[in-house]
C-alpha cells in the first residue's frame, strides 16, 4: 500500500466556538495542546491566546461545536468567518477518513460597520446577502490527514520534504476551493487551523469477485480558476482556463494493489458565451474569434504540463448552433495537434441519438490505442510503481455534463476491466457485466458522480442519468430529463446570476474595495423579473389555449377561424415581446468585471 504522507503539524479535528460580544474564540477540543484562536468581531483581526476568557453574568457566550475553519472573507467594512458546523464521513481515501461538509456557517465580524456611512452599510448588506447563498454551496469535501487536491499518482511522486509540509502547502491551488479564503489565516501562520477543502464529488463501494474484495472510489476535483454557473461561465478566459473543468479519478484497491485512472472534462477552450434572454437555448456567440488559436494553445500547453499527452474528445453536434463551435474548435486544434495532442470529434447525438448509447463502443475503438499507450497508475503490495499514467482523455460537450458523463463512465468501465485483468482478478474475456452486484454498484457510482457535478454547474441532476444508472434509457428517465431541463431553464434565467456573484466573491474573482461596489439593483427590473415574466407567460399560454379551442369549433362556425387567428396572433406578438425584453427580466450577475 501507499506510504502514509504525514504532514509536519496535525490539523485540529474538533473545536469549540465561543461567541463573545466582542470576539469569536476557536478552542481545540480534540485533545490537542495548541492555543485557541481569537477573532475580533470589530474588524476580523486574529491572534492566538492561551486561555479562553472567563464568563460573567454580563458576558455569557453562545457555544457551539465546529469541525473546521474554512477561512475569512474581507468585505467593504467587515470580515466574515466561515466555519464547518456539521460534517458527514463518506468513506476513506488512501486509508484516511473523508468528510463531506453538511453545514457551513458564516459569522460576521462587522461591528466597525456602525461607524460607516449609510451608502457603505447598504453595499455591505448587499454583499452579506450574497454570502448567505454560500452557506448552501454543494459538494464540499475535506480530510484532516491526506491531500484531496492531488491524484494518487501525484501524491506518490511527492518528495519526503513535501510530505512534511502542512496540507495546505502541499495542495494543488486550482483545486483548492478555499484557497482565497485561507489567505488571512496563512498571513497569521495558523497552520493547525488551515483546512484544505475541495469542491467536487466522492463516492465509493466495495464488492466481491470470488474471494477477492474490490474497493472502488470515484473522486472529482473542480477547478476554481473559472468556476461558476452554467450560463454565466462558458468557454475559456484569455489565459486558457475553462469553465466546468473537473478532474475525475477512479481508484481501485484489491489484494494490496492500487490502481488509479484520471480523466478530465472542460468547456470548449476559446472565448464564447450564451447570453440569457429567456429563450430555451440562447444563441452561441463566439467572442474575438481571432484569439481562438492562442487561447486553445495556452489551454493545451497547461494540460500537457500537468498530465502529459492529451486526447481531446469533442462530443458536440456537427451542425446547427453547436456546429459553429465544433468548426472553430477543430480549426484551432489544427495548430495544436502533434504527437502529444490529438483531437477527435464524435457527434454523440447523431451516432447515439437519445437511446442508443451502446454505440459509444464505436468511440472506444477509436481511442483504445491512446488508452493502451498512456496507461494508468499501478502500485504493488509494497507501494512500488509498476505502471504510470502518461496522458489524459479530455472530454467535452456543450455543458460538459450529460453526454460527457455517459462517455466518461464508459471509458472508466473499460479501464477498470483492463486493470482487473492486469492484476489477475478478471480472466481475459471477463467483464464487469458478468458480475451483477459489481455492475449495479458501478453504474450507481458514476450516476451519483454525474449528478453531483451537474448540480454544482446547472443546479439539477444530470440528464441521461438513467442510462448510467440502469444501463438503458427508461421512460421514467426521459420524464425526469424533461423536468430537469425545465428546472435548468428557470434557474439559469432567474437564480444563477446572483449565485454567480456569490461564487465570484468566495473565490476572490471579485475583490471588494472602497472604490468599487456593485451595480445598484433596479426596483423596476426586480418587479418585472418577479411579476412581468410569469404574467406574460400565463397570457401566452392562455392565448394559445383559446386559439386551440376556437380551431376545434371551426367546423360548426367559420367565424371561429377568425377568433383563432386573433388569439394566435396575440400570443405570438406577446411571446416576441417577452423574448425582446428577456434580458431585462433575467437575474443577471451585478458585480463588475473580475479584478483577479
Amino acid at each position: 500500500m501507499m506510504e502514509r504522507a504525514e504532514s509536519g503539524q496535525k490539523l485540529y479535528t474538533r473545536m469549540r466556538l465561543w461567541e463573545f460580544p466582542d470576539q469569536f474564540i476557536v478552542e481545540p477540543t480534540d485533545g490537542s495542546s495548541g492555543s485557541a484562536l481569537a477573532i475580533s468581531r470589530a474588524d476580523g483581526s486574529m491572534n492566538l491566546i492561551h486561555e479562553v476568557p472567563e464568563c460573567s453574568i454580563l458576558r455569557v457566550p453562545k457555544i457551539r461545536t465546529i469541525f473546521g475553519v474554512v477561512g475569512v472573507l474581507k468585505l467593504l467594512a467587515g470580515s466574515y468567518l466561515i466555519v464547518i458546523t456539521e460534517r458527514e464521513c463518506v468513506g476513506s481515501y488512501l486509508g484516511h477518513p473523508i468528510y463531506k461538509v453538511a453545514s457551513l456557517k458564516i459569522l460576521p465580524c462587522d461591528h466597525s460597520l456602525n461607524n460607516s456611512s449609510a451608502e457603505q452599510k447598504k453595499v455591505e448588506a448587499e454583499f452579506s446577502r450574497l454570502l448567505k447563498l454560500a452557506e448552501r454551496t454543494p459538494g464540499l469535501y475535506f480530510s484532516y490527514d491526506t491531500n484531496l487536491t492531488l491524484s494518487v499518482q501525484r501524491l506518490n511522486t511527492l518528495g519526503d520534504e513535501s510530505k512534511l509540509l502542512p496540507l495546505w502547502r502541499q495542495a494543488e491551488p486550482r483545486f483548492l476551493w478555499n484557497n482565497y479564503l485561507m489567505e488571512a489565516l496563512i498571513d497569521n501562520k495558523l497552520d493547525p487551523f488551515l483546512l484544505p477543502v475541495i469542491q467536487g464529488s466522492f463516492h465509493h463501494f466495495q464488492t466481491a469477485v470470488g474471494r477477492d474484495i474490490i474497493d472502488v472510489t470515484l473522486i472529482a476535483r473542480r477547478c476554481t480558476r473559472r468556476n461558476g454557473t452554467r450560463m454565466w461561465r462558458r468557454g475559456a478566459d484569455s489565459d486558457g482556463y475553462v469553465a466546468n473543468f473537473v478532474e475525475t479519478e477512479q481508484v481501485v484497491q484489491m489484494n494490496g494493489f492500487m490502481a488509479s485512472f484520471v480523466q478530465v472534462r472542460g468547456s470548449i477552450p476559446f472565448l464564447w458565451e450564451q447570453t440569457v434572454d429567456l429563450t430555451y437555448k440562447p444563441k452561441f456567440e463566439i467572442l474575438r474569434a481571432e484569439e481562438a488559436p492562442r487561447v486553445v494553445e495556452r489551454h493545451f500547453l497547461d494540460l500537457r504540463k500537468k498530465y502529459g499527452n492529451v486526447l481531446a474528445v469533442d462530443l458536440v453536434n456537427k451542425h446547427g448552433g453547436e456546429g459553429r463551435l465544433c468548426e472553430n474548435f477543430g480549426n484551432a486544434m489544427q495548430n495544436v495537434a502533434s504527437d502529444d495532442v490529438r483531437y477527435l470529434h464524435f457527434d454523440f447525438h447523431r451516432i447515439c441519438g437519445h437511446v442508443h448509447f451502446e454505440r459509444l463502443s464505436i468511440l472506444f475503438e477509436q481511442i483504445e490505442d491512446f488508452l493502451e499507450k498512456n496507461g494508468y497508475l499501478l502500485l504493488n503490495e509494497k507501494g512500488e510503481k509498476m505502471k504510470e499514467q502518461h496522458g489524459v482523455v479530455r472530454t467535452n460537450c456543450i455543458d460538459c455534463l450529460d453526454r460527457t458523463n455517459v462517455t466518461q463512465s464508459m471509458i472508466g468501465r473499460n479501464m477498470l476491466e483492463v486493470q482487473l485483468r492486469r492484476i489477475g482478478i478478471f480472466g481475459a474475456e471477463e467483464t464487469i457485466n458478468s458480475h451483477l452486484n459489481f455492475d449495479e454498484n458501478f453504474k450507481i457510482l458514476w450516476a451519483n458522480h454525474g449528478d453531483d457535478i451537474s448540480l454544482q454547474y446547472s443546479g439539477t441532476p444530470a440528464l441521461k442519468g438513467d442510462f448510467v444508472r440502469c444501463g438503458q434509457r427508461t421512460m421514467q428517465g426521459i420524464l425526469n430529463d424533461g423536468w430537469n431541463a425545465l428546472a435548468r431553464y428557470y434557474l439559469n434565467n432567474f437564480c444563477d446570476g446572483t449565485k454567480q456573484d456569490a461564487i465570484d466573491l468566495l473565490q476572490g474573482h471579485y475583490i471588494v474595495s472602497v472604490s468599487r461596489d456593485i451595480a445598484p439593483p433596479s426596483q423596476n427590473a426586480g418587479l418585472e423579473a418577479m411579476a412581468s415574466f410569469p404574467l406574460a407567460l400565463s397570457l401566452v399560454l392562455t392565448g394559445l389555449f383559446f386559439a386551440t379551442l376556437s380551431l376545434r369549433q371551426v367546423r360548426y362556425d367559420l367565424k371561429h377561424l377568425l377568433f383563432s387567428f386573433i388569439w394566435a396572433s396575440l400570443s405570438v406578438a406577446l411571446a416576441a415581446f417577452v423574448r425582446a425584453k428577456g434580458r431585462l427580466f433575467c437575474n443577471r450577475p451585478r458585480l463588475h468585471k473580475p479584478q483577479r
